[in-house]
């Protein structure tokens, strides 16, 4: 015999557990332990199966073929080891952060060229100064055509070169990229390690429940408590089991074997339905506002399980009953869901 965990991917929760299981348990194996997670990827399943080790090359043929299973993975499984789901979504951030961009480039000012100054130098003509008994003969020519020159009017100065007003430069500065933080990567979808049941607990607090029963809900978070993490779950089944057992004995220890539609309408529904508000769908109970399953992500459905195993168990010819957690609470669903086979 070998315990094989097996790890699968689906998409969709509806019904997995049932369907996945039945297949499995017609191969000849027998679930030890199950277990169905949310995540980005899809539906996360987890079950440790017990069987013939020749029969390992079929499981794996069925999944292979299975309609619900989208991927998969089989592995020995080591009591006490957690180990990751195959395909829990994990963050690739890579935490890269972009620099921010270079300053802008402001080009210099340029001043106008001063205009040049143009000076106007009028000629002053030298006359010379003769005798009187000079003639007019006599005049030298070129201080007359000087004067000739000078009377003409004076021409102005020419503008000042027009110069084109310089606009200033326009820059567009970009702000630089907001730094994004890397996503936190997503916690992996790790099992606490399994411990056995504490039983001397169960022993310690079984005349308390069998007292206030039905009122017991209250000292079974107490219970469930005082014991450690990974042997919470078992604790929970063994309660279970021990107050289910002492309602059969109490009440039904005289009523003969039954199948289990037959149990389940009979007995299982109205013994749970005092404990809790539930309803019963084929063979599938719902449990509505479960009082055990308030905190998130830690499922107490085991009790129930338990709860029912030892009250109809003993009723069944087989005195083999499965009990499935399809669905809990406190993982997100609406209500607590147990599918039952035989």
């Amino acid at each position: 015999m070998i315990e094989l965990e097996v790890q699968g991917l689906s998409h969709s929760r509806e019904g997995l557990l049932v369907d996945v299981g039945r297949s499995i348990i017609g191969l000849g194996f027998s679930l030890v332990k199950q277990r169905l997670a949310d995540d980005a990827n899809g539906v996360l399943l987890t079950l440790v199966v017990r069987g013939l080790a020749q029969k390992q090359r079929t499981l794996e043929a069925m999944l292979e073929t299975h309609p619900r299973i989208v991927s998969f993975d089989i592995a020995p499984y080591v009591q006490g080891q957690s180990r990751p789901h195959f395909a829990a979504s994990r963050s690739m951030s890579s935490g890269y952060v972009p620099p921010p961009a270079p300053p802008p480039q402001v080009m210099p000012k340029i001043e106008p060229a001063p205009a040049p100054s143009t000076v106007s130098q009028a000629s002053t003509p030298k006359v010379s100064t003769l005798p009187a008994e000079t003639s007019e003969q006599a005049i030298d020519p070129i201080p007359a055509a000087v004067e000739r020159r000078s009377a003409e009017p004076e021409m102005a100065p020419p503008p000042p070169p027009i110069v084109a007003k310089q606009e200033p430069d326009i820059v567009l500065v970009r702000p630089p990229a907001p730094s994004r933080a890397p996503s936190a990567p997503s916690k992996p979808f790790v099992d606490v390690a399994p411990l056995d049941a504490d039983t001397q607990a169960v022993e310690d607090m079984l005349p308390v429940l069998t007292s206030s029963y039905p009122q017991i809900f209250p000292h079974v978070k107490k219970l469930e408590r005082s014991v450690a993490e990974g042997a919470r779950e078992s604790t929970l089944q063994l309660a279970g089991q021990r107050i289910g057992t002492w309602a059969f004995e109490r009440n039904h220890a005289n009523d003969g074997t039954m199948n289990v539609a037959e149990a389940l309408d009979r007995i299982g529904v109205p013994a749970l339905s005092a404990l809790v508000e539930m309803d019963r769908k084929g063979n599938q109970l719902y449990i509505r506002h479960s009082p055990l399953c308030t905190e998130e992500g830690r499922s107490s459905c085991k009790f129930f399980s338990g709860y029912l195993e030892g009250l109809l168990g003993p009723l069944l010819p087989s005195k083999n009953l499965s009990i499935f957690e399809v669905g809990c609470r406190s993982c997100g669903a609406n209500e607590c869901v147990l599918a039952i086979m035989d």
